[in-house]
């Protein structure tokens, strides 16, 4: 199961482990880290689940879909590696990703 650190804008870090298949989103949710609000339940329909990804682990995840990058731009200040955690799908090569929640969520 691929594990997933998600740093707050406090600097709290809160490393899960998460089901291939599932989304950053969804192991967020499941696991009760705060600062991912997925308002529309993981729909791409919102920006209220946006992360950053860490640098490291940005050409891993992918540049965002135009319906993606549509959302984001409702979301909060919006950096060169945002992504909405819904859209990021889950596999063994993203064990130990990194990302980091926004002070607010759009």
């Amino acid at each position: 199961m691929p594990k997933v650190t998600y740093i707050d804008a406090a600097d709290v870090s809160r490393t899960v482990e998460a089901a291939v298949g599932s989304t950053v989103m969804e192991a967020a949710i499941r696991n009760g880290v705060p600062g991912i609000d997925a308002e529309c339940g993981g729909a791409c329909a919102c920006a209220t689940c946006h992360v950053y990804v860490d640098d490291a682990w940005a050409a891993a995840t992918g540049e965002p879909g135009p319906m993606e990058e549509d959302m984001l731009d409702f979301a909060s200040d919006v950096k060169p590696t945002s992504r909405l955690s819904c859209q990021i799908k889950l596999t063994d090569a993203l064990d130990g990703l990194v990302v980091r929640t926004p002070e607010h969520q759009g």
